[in-house]
C-alpha cells in the first residue's frame, strides 16, 4: 500500500513570471537554494509546510500572498479526490466502474463500453487526449474518438477529465447539484479552501486546468492529502480511498489517478505524451513510500 507524504511543491513556472521574497527567519534557510532556483526559473512562489505550520514562504516579481494564479494542470489533482469522495458517498460503485454505466451511449461501441473510471483518470483509457490548454466541453468530450485499446497507452491531455466531469454531472443531476457545487460542499468548504476563480463551460467546472488559487489556499489541499484525508481531526475522505490515487498503471507506473508519482521505475512504460503537455506546467506530485 502506498501513502502520500509531503505533497506540495509550488513551482508555478509559466508565462514569464517569477518570485518576491517574504521570510520571517533571519537564519540561512534550508529551502534557500530551492527558492533561488525557482526565482531564476521564473517561478511565482515557494511555500513549504512542516506539519500544520508554514516554515518557508517567498514571492517575487510582483506576486504576493494575496495574488491568485492559474493552477493549470494542478487543477487535475481535484478530480481524483472527487472520484474518491463519490465512491465513499455511494454515487459510484468503485474505481473500476465502467464509464458506460453512466454515459450509456458508449455501450454501443465495444471499446468505449469497456473503459473504466480508473483508466479514465490514469489517462490510459485510449480516448484521444485532446489539445493542452483547450479542453472541450463535457458534451463534446464524450464524443471524442478512441485511439487505443483501454489500458494500452498513457496519453496526457484534458479530454479524459472532461469525460469524467460528464460522468459526475449525470450522477449529480438527480440531486440537482452541479459538479462545482459537489466539489465545494464535499472537499473545498470542509478544509476552508477558497478558489479565487474557476473557469467554467456549460455551467460546469473545467477539470483539467480551470482553478485559480493563491499559494496559501493551494497548500491546504496538499496538507489535506498529506494527512490522508483528515482535516483538523475530521476525516473528510477515507484514507483507504485516497491511497488508490497513488497507484500507477501498467502503461505508466509514475502516474496514478490524476497524480504524478515520485517513484523510481526501471521498467518500460508505454507512454505517449510527447506533444501532449507543455514544457512549463503546474501539477501536484505525490511522493510515495511502501
Amino acid at each position: 500500500m502506498y501513502r502520500p507524504i509531503l505533497a506540495i511543491f509550488l513551482a508555478l513556472i509559466s508565462l514569464g513570471c517569477s518570485v518576491g521574497a517574504q521570510t520571517s527567519d533571519s537564519k540561512p534557510s534550508p529551502y534557500r537554494s530551492g527558492a533561488d532556483y525557482s526565482r531564476e526559473a521564473r517561478g511565482l512562489s515557494v511555500l513549504v509546510m512542516k506539519g500544520d505550520k508554514v516554515v518557508f514562504e517567498e514571492y517575487h516579481n510582483g506576486h504576493d500572498a494575496a495574488s491568485p494564479w492559474m493552477l493549470a494542470s494542478g487543477t487535475k489533482s481535484f478530480s481524483g479526490v472527487i472520484l474518491a469522495a463519490a465512491i465513499e458517498d455511494g454515487l459510484i460503485k468503485g474505481f473500476d466502474e465502467k464509464v458506460s454505466d453512466t454515459i450509456t451511449e458508449w455501450k454501443s461501441d465495444p471499446q468505449r463500453a469497456s473503459v473504466k473510471l480508473r483508466e479514465l483518470l490514469t489517462l490510459t483509457s485510449g480516448i484521444d487526449r485532446g489539445t493542452i490548454g483547450r479542453p472541450p466541453t463535457y458534451s463534446a468530450a464524450v464524443k471524442t474518438p478512441m485511439n487505443y485499446r483501454p489500458g494500452e497507452k498513457f496519453e496526457y491531455g484534458p479530454v479524459p477529465f472532461q469525460v469524467f466531469g460528464e460522468v459526475m454531472r449525470r450522477k449529480l443531476l438527480p440531486k440537482n447539484e452541479s459538479v462545482m457545487d459537489y466539489l465545494e460542499r464535499r472537499i473545498l468548504s470542509p478544509i476552508g479552501l477558497k478558489a479565487a476563480r474557476w473557469a467554467m463551460q456549460e455551467g460546469q467546472p473545467n477539470l483539467p486546468s480551470g482553478a485559480f488559487l493563491t499559494s496559501r489556499e493551494w497548500v491546504k489541499f496538499g496538507r489535506f492529502l498529506k494527512d490522508g484525508g483528515n482535516w483538523n481531526g475530521k476525516q473528510i475522505v477515507r484514507k483507504k480511498l485516497l491511497d488508490e490515487l497513488v497507484v500507477g498503471s501498467k502503461a505508466n507506473p509514475n502516474y496514478g489517478l490524476t497524480y504524478r508519482l515520485s517513484r523510481a521505475y526501471d521498467g518500460e512504460a508505454s507512454v505517449a505524451e510527447d506533444g501532449g503537455r507543455p514544457v512549463s506546467y503546474t501539477h501536484l506530485t505525490l511522493p510515495t513510500s511502501s
